[in-house]
């Protein structure tokens, strides 16, 4: 390969959405900007969002590919591309799949945070697994897939990103997807995509819940909280991780050798790809002074693709001027080349795309199911017999634009079903549901909240759908890489909208205390991408972490005993923004309080009530296992998510009050009991308490199993010459 090929297979500088038009007659034709860019050179590495959709890249059902044609407007770019390289080196076809392919008619998913608290791998692998057939069945070959972030402070606009606030539940949930959607193999089957997970690594840690903030981690932080799902992605087998914008001991990550070199590939072993996120690269020119070694410090640092930066467009003249040796251009150019021989695009690159999955509503409405959570009941729900009225009231009651989160692809009208339209169809005959919206998701107008008093005051029923919005309309001012620079419309979550508080739209509060006030049985569901303050004034609590468009149906099977509320959560919620932090495995120092307000969470990590009751038999242990007996005490089945802690008695370092380090979801039927043993994994070492409960919060006062799992190992990992990273 020449120079010139080489530089341009570790490029992919165009948004997918300019290389086509749609034409009058409903055909697609090739840009001049797409033939511009191939020509530069002679071929195309990697193209982004060929298939993405959304309000910042403007396509629609009226402009873009839907399920029906984008195989084939894949396969007329990618012909194009073949043509244009001397080698006849095909293209790799980059798209976002957030929580489903966000693409036109593509299955859209529950959010990361969603995922995160069904506490079930099992069900994610199935539904990332349709993911990967959705993908490949549109002639997409690459996934992005945000996994590694852990949501440390919900402040931040891209919680909702993330699988929860612990690392050993984000591995695990890590695990699934890679699993899911690669399957196993060197070679990818027809229906299996490789994954480029994201971000790596400590971008959940940015001061301040503030997007793309400066970070200030230090180093056992990093590994002990911020690596772990990283790792368990890289002995998984992922394929590619992307560098996150944030910096690790004042280098960001995509110029960190430490990083991406001397612990990913040196102490890891990782043989994938590394890939930076967008204009990444051209960023690090404030700390090399310009672009041409911007780009040479990325790629010897260890990235191998660039994401629309110009710095990596000038790797040739970097070789030329020894800012970068051929060796290390190479050895990336390799790396680019082996995921499109494992994917089969030389082979098979002119081959029918394999058929289209079903069932992508039914998996994204057992994740939803799955996900509700029930924070408190006074007895409230399930729904009773003697319920003949109910008001389903709120700004989130009666649509489904506001279900899913952020990135997520225009819907075609009647796609979904909100809480309102799925009571109203799976209620019992003869129930009377009437509604009032009541107020806006943001705002003070508070005009509404008379039509929704009277409807709760006339009910045996108020069921309040409360919560936020990711929803990015046309109006929304978009920064280069797709952040949104605005909030718009009722916008309040999401990549670019962080907040520095945790309150909800000023007029949900006021409906919520005036239907309170009325004295009728209130049940509160909060549809939202992060943890609200919500005062403690319903019978009732839900939460449902943005559940994808056909989240109503699930909610409303849960409000009404027809499915069970079997999530838990995977974040701490706080009582107000000022006590934050709140995750629950601080270190275990003396923890004082506020004099002013308390400082422990209002719901804790892994807290989720049942229409059931369970007890829990005393803990035993041998060697690394620990065995108990789990009993539905109750009248209906139930789920119970087994939680097992640890406290490290004796540590290299100071301890973390408590650790997750196994757990496991038990459905049983009422009166059964069953016998559940949970393994720990090799890494948890040294004399160490077991504590298994259904929360952190029950795990402190639990009984605890003292164990003696060998000499503590230092948790901070060294490259080969011992420099700790």
């Amino acid at each position: 390969m020449t120079p010139r090929e080489k530089v341009g297979q570790l490029n992919q500088r165009m948004y997918g959405w300019n290389a086509y038009r749609r034409t009058p007659d409903g055909r697609f034709e090739l840009t001049d900007a797409l033939r511009a860019e191939t020509d530069r050179f002679a071929g195309l590495g990697a193209l982004y969002g060929l298939q993405r959709a959304d309000a910042w890249s403007g396509v629609d059902h009226g402009s873009g590919p839907g399920a029906e044609d984008a195989a084939a407007l894949a396969d007329l770019v990618q012909r194009h591309v073949v043509e244009s390289s001397r080698l006849g080196i095909p293209a790799l076809f980059v798209e976002e799949v957030p929580h489903g392919l966000m693409a036109l008619d593509g299955t859209v998913l529950p959010v990361n945070l969603g995922v995160g608290a069904t506490w079930d791998p099992a069900l994610y692998e199935r539904a990332a697994a349709h993911a990967a057939a959705e993908l490949r069945a549109r002639g997409g070959h690459v996934a992005l897939v945000s996994a590694l972030d852990i949501a440390r402070d919900p402040r931040w606009g891209r919680t909702e990103e993330c699988f929860g606030e612990d690392p050993y539940l984000a591995a695990r949930l890590t695990e699934a997807l890679v699993r899911g959607m690669q399957g196993s193999g060197e070679l990818f089957a027809p229906d299996k995509a490789p994954v480029v997970l994201k971000h790596f690594a400590g971008q959940g840690a940015t001061v301040g819940g503030r997007n793309s903030a400066e970070s200030e981690l230090g180093l056992r932080e990093l590994h002990e909280i911020h690596l772990p799902a990283a790792r368990a992605g890289v002995r998984a087998g992922a394929a590619a991780v992307m560098a996150a914008y944030n910096e690790v001991d004042g280098m960001p990550c995509s110029g960190n050798r430490a990083l991406l070199t001397e612990l990913l590939r040196d102490e890891w072993g990782f043989e994938g790809l590394v890939m930076a996120d967008g204009f990444a690269v051209d960023r690090l020119a404030r700390i090399t002074g310009d672009k041409v070694s911007a780009g040479a410090l990325a790629l010897n640092s260890g990235v191998d693709l660039s994401l629309w930066d110009e710095g990596f467009t000038h790797l040739e003249e970097a070789v030329e001027r020894g800012l970068v040796e051929e060796a290390a251009l190479d050895a990336a150019v390799a790396r680019v080349l082996r995921l499109k021989f494992r994917l089969g695009l030389f082979d098979r690159q002119l081959a029918a795309t394999p058929p289209a999955p079903t069932g992508g509503r039914t998996l994204s409405v057992d994740l939803a199911r799955a996900a509700v959570t029930l924070l408190a009941n006074d007895g409230t729900l399930p729904v009773g017999a003697h319920v003949s009225r109910i008001a389903v009231l709120g700004p989130q009651s009666a649509t489904a634009a506001h279900q899913s989160g952020d990135y997520t692809a225009p819907q075609r009208p009647g796609t979904g079903s909100s809480v309102l339209d799925a009571l109203r169809r799976l209620a019992p005959p003869g129930v009377d549901i009437r509604h009032a919206r009541g107020c806006a998701l943001t705002g003070d107008d508070r005009s509404g909240i008379p039509e929704a008093v009277a409807a709760a005051a006339a009910s045996d029923l108020a069921v309040l759908v409360l919560g936020g919005s990711s929803a990015r309309t046309p109006d929304t001012d978009f920064a280069a890489n797709g952040a949104a620079l605005n909030a718009v419309s009722e916008m309040t979550c999401g990549e670019g909208v962080d907040l520095a508080g945790l309150r909800l739209g000023a007029a949900q509060y006021t409906l919520l205390d005036a239907v309170a006030a009325t004295g009728t049985p209130t049940a509160v569901v909060l549809i939202q991408g992060r943890p609200h303050v919500v005062p403690d004034t319903a019978g009732a609590l839900l939460a449902a972490w943005y559940p994808g468009p056909w989240g109503g149906e699930a909610i409303a099977e849960v409000l009404l005993g027809l499915a069970e509320p079997g999530g838990r959560l995977p974040v701490s919620v706080p009582r107000s923004a000022a006590q934050l932090p709140v995750y629950y495995n601080h270190k275990d120092t003396e923890y004082g309080g506020y004099v002013d307000a308390d400082a422990e969470p209002q719901y804790a990590f892994g807290h989720g009530l049942s229409y059931t009751t369970f007890t829990y038999g005393p803990p035993r242990a041998s060697g690394r296992t620990v065995t108990l007996d789990v009993t539905n005490t109750g009248e209906r089945y139930g789920r119970s998510v087994v939680q097992v802690y640890l406290r490290r008695l004796i540590a290299t370092t100071w301890p973390r009050t408590l650790e997750l380090c196994a757990f496991e979801g038990v459905g049983l039927a009422a009166g059964e009991c069953r016998t559940v043993t949970l393994t720990l994994d090799d890494e948890v070492t040294g004399l160490v308490e077991v504590r298994v409960a259904e929360s952190a919060r029950a795990a402190l006062t639990a009984v605890p199993v003292r164990l003696d799992l060998g000499s503590p190992r230092n948790q901070i990992l060294t490259a080969p010459d011992e420099t700790p990273l």
